[in-house]
């Protein structure tokens, strides 16, 4: 998770074999799954967000035979809102303090 804006474009391009200024949001994870980053291109730069979470995981699909797995965007909100895709339900350490 050490990459940042030339080292997230770099494996989308090279790595995924994916032209990032065509419009997709690429999202990483470290192998713990305990921190993402979004690389997109709006037409005038490049955004790069990251989030940490302070504790639990995501929970993120995982097919080891593909080195990207392709998302719609409600999924992909789901995922990065603490929705557990395999439950249907939102993990209790994801819960906002009340």
């Amino acid at each position: 998770m050490r990459k940042q804006f030339n080292g997230l474009w770099a494996a989308a391009g090279q790595t995924l074999r994916m032209d990032p200024r065509r419009g997709a949001v690429f999202v990483f994870t470290n192998k713990t799954r305990d921190r993402v980053k979004l690389l997109y291109w709006d037409g005038t730069g490049v955004w790069v967000l990251a989030k940490r979470l302070e504790k639990g995981r995501f929970n993120w699909p995982r097919d080891p035979q593909a080195a990207s797995l392709p998302l719609r965007p409600e999924v992909l909100t789901m995922l990065l809102s603490g929705i557990d895709l395999g439950h249907g339900v939102r993990c209790a350490w994801y819960e906002a303090p009340r």
